[in-house]
């Protein structure tokens, strides 16, 4: 009688372990450190190397799962909730003259600051997925500096 209560005690401890496993929201915080008190800081948040470096020729190939923008005139803080656990990376930008654009020079070269998750610099061009994703299990706070 005790080994079937045992098992039964088991049993049900298993079966309830994934469900909560999958139940756990996960939160990413990002704080960003500006050059400018102007303007607004842009965000988006990617879930995959596909999405994050732009590749392919469909409209998912560079969709962010979310996006935010954050005025940068006092602290600048992006705050991501409900997230499955997983790998994401973050593009971010300073838009200082708050045109809601990354402007650019005439050689497509940034004249706005930007920055990436894990303070990840590319080569060349923008950084890659490989620099710049995180996991992410439970809350995960990173602070980007945006030059």
């Amino acid at each position: 009688m005790i080994r079937l209560a045992a098992a039964a005690a088991a049993a049900l401890l298993l079966s309830a372990a994934p469900a909560l496993a999958q139940s756990a929201d996960s939160r990413v915080v990002l704080t960003f450190e500006t050059g400018a008190r102007t303007g607004m800081v842009m965000v988006a948040l990617y879930d995959s190397a596909r999405a994050f470096n732009g590749e392919g020729p469909d409209a998912e190939a560079n969709r962010a799962v979310a996006r935010t923008a954050i005025p940068a005139s006092g602290r600048v803080v992006a705050t991501f909730e409900n997230l499955p656990a997983g790998d994401y990376a973050v593009k971010a930008f300073h838009d200082v003259n708050g045109d809601g654009e990354m402007n650019t020079n005439p050689f497509g070269m940034p004249t706005e600051p930007y920055a990436f998750s894990n303070n990840a610099v590319g080569n060349m061009g923008p950084a890659r997925w490989d620099r710049a994703h995180f996991a992410v299990s439970g809350e995960t706070a990173q602070t980007i500096s945006i030059r």
